[in-house]
């Protein structure tokens, strides 16, 4: 089921750049706006509310928005995979890679094992799910951790790049969920599905 408010925000401020690429800067990539935000996590919240969730994990940077208003809805807390390792990050860490679509390159995904306990019911949030291989490294996080993927929540999922397909043969049969899904980019245009 389609989120209507924000749907109507990629329609009127989206854009296709082609390759399957789809800027929506002044919504989640660069602007954020608040109020949308916030709708977007208690949305996810209330998709989630009849599953066990102990915490969400993320992916830096734009994850970490609707991430944070998913986990203040869900009233637990938000780790996000770092892509860089900062020089406070020691100890043990879980570190996976995955290809960035925009950026053209591997990107490195790590989580201080300080944050991602063992035994825990993990929740999924991120942007996009495109190819569904940024998912799948964050899914490996949590299980490197001895805990289990609770489900996935995404703002944007582009159905035509199989990612929800790609998660479900790597043995993920979770609630998979996302606020706005996208059936074609082709010829400039931005389709997306029926409700």
């Amino acid at each position: 089921m389609q989120m209507q408010a924000l749907q109507q925000r990629i329609e009127a401020e989206g854009r296709n750049l082609g390759s399957d690429i789809l800027k929506i800067d002044s919504i989640l990539n660069h602007q954020l706006d608040p109020q949308l935000m916030y709708e977007m996590g208690v949305e996810i919240g209330r998709r989630f509310s009849g599953v066990k969730v102990d915490r969400i994990l993320t992916a830096e940077i734009s994850g970490i928005a609707p991430a944070l208003m998913a986990a203040y809805a869900l009233n637990v807390p938000v780790v996000y995979a770092r892509k860089i390792k900062p020089i406070t990050m020691f100890g043990p860490v879980f570190l996976e890679t995955a290809p960035s679509h925009t950026k053209n390159a591997e990107v490195n995904l790590l989580v201080s094992a300080e944050f991602m306990p063992p035994g825990q019911d993990v929740l999924i949030i991120d942007d996009f799910l495109a190819t569904g291989q940024t998912l799948r490294a964050l899914a490996r996080i949590i299980e490197s951790a001895r805990s289990r993927v609770a489900g996935v929540a995404v703002v944007v999922e582009k159905t035509f790049e199989g990612g929800r397909d790609y998660m479900l043969s790597k043995g993920y049969h979770v609630p998979i969920e996302a606020l706005v899904q996208i059936t074609g980019m082709d010829d400039g245009k931005i389709t997306f599905a029926e409700d």
